[in-house]
């Protein structure tokens, strides 16, 4: 195999009271990449359609992973990059994730895969470096393995994967404003009240043992932020009235994806997410700012190969 075309999926980072440690992976939602063997060593990306981002390896975030990736395997052929972004870049459903995610997946293949899928997060996270100032795999962890992942630690790394609870959708209202990662970081504070810091765990452990029990109530009681979303909601225009919206109709629960500005809810049954979109979308036209709306099951699978 010379050439591979794959698919990069979006994902939702945080789900409420997991800052930097909880995620879980969209379907249907995602970048395309296509990936070549060339003679000459080194990574070059050759054609970016959808985005204005750099050609250069080292600016990229899919070269910056790809390179992290051949560097370990020391392989004495190149690789071409052909990138088709379909993520809005600063849309808080995981752009750059998916970018560098599909690079080293891609690449592991063309070699033989010789790194498991938990071993290709490390190497996603240098590129997630990239965009946002630090290796966190809230996003890429769920776009490599999919389903919904927990990062226990980062030192050494140590992701746990836990697949979804069948009934389990998820809603996204994107904005088409733009939300740096690195500015909705300026607004946290380095240091929390210890009260707040006990509810947090509490709902991180609620919502582990709800998604695992496929106990829906626990999971909504759990999707609660004490923490980040105070700070960041101010970023987001009409943020409290989407998310009231979604509460009012149903959902399970309802916050901030990812650094912003998208907002999603999740939901039980795909009936329930028709209702919260509907209401998530009527909720956030009087803003009179355009937005894409998307209803999604959460993909087990994560990135992987397009066959067509």
């Amino acid at each position: 195999m010379n050439e591979i075309k794959i698919f990069c999926p979006a994902t939702i980072a945080n789900l409420n009271c997991g800052f930097d440690v909880l995620g879980l992976c969209l379907d249907g939602i995602g970048d395309e990449m296509i990936i070549r063997k060339t003679a000459e060593k080194g990574i070059r990306i050759t054609k970016i359609i959808g985005a204005d981002l750099p050609l250069e390896t080292e600016k990229n975030v899919a070269g910056v992973a790809a390179l992290a990736i051949v560097k370990a395997a020391d392989p004495d052929i190149g690789f071409e990059i052909e990138i088709h972004k379909k993520i809005k870049a600063g849309s808080g459903i995981g752009s750059s994730s998916a970018s560098a995610a599909g690079a080293v997946f891609g690449i592991n293949e063309l070699l033989g895969k010789p790194f498991t899928r938990h071993e290709l997060v490390d190497f996603a996270m240098k590129g997630e470096a990239l965009a946002s100032g630090c290796e966190h795999a809230d996003n890429v962890a769920p776009c490599v393995l999919g389903g919904f992942t927990l990062v226990r630690g980062y030192n050494p790394l140590d992701v746990i994967k836990i697949e979804s609870p069948s009934e389990i959708y998820a809603v996204v209202l994107h904005p088409h404003i733009e939300v740096k990662t690195s500015d909705s970081r300026a607004v946290l504070s380095p240091t929390v009240l210890l009260k707040d810091a006990i509810t947090q765990w509490g709902n991180v452990g609620g919502l582990i043992a709800g998604l695992y029990t496929k106990d829906y109530e626990l999971i909504g009681r759990s999707l609660q932020d004490v923490i980040i979303e105070p700070l960041r909601k101010q970023l987001i225009p009409n943020f409290e009235n989407v998310k009231n919206a979604a509460l009012q109709n149903g959902a399970l629960g309802s916050g901030i994806s990812g650094a912003g500005p998208s907002i999603f809810a999740l939901c039980k049954g795909q009936e329930a997410a028709e209702k919260v979109a509907y209401a998530m979308s009527n909720s956030y036209q009087d803003t009179g700012i355009a937005f894409d709306m998307h209803i999604s099951k959460v993909n087990d699978e994560g990135v992987k190969i397009i066959t067509n």
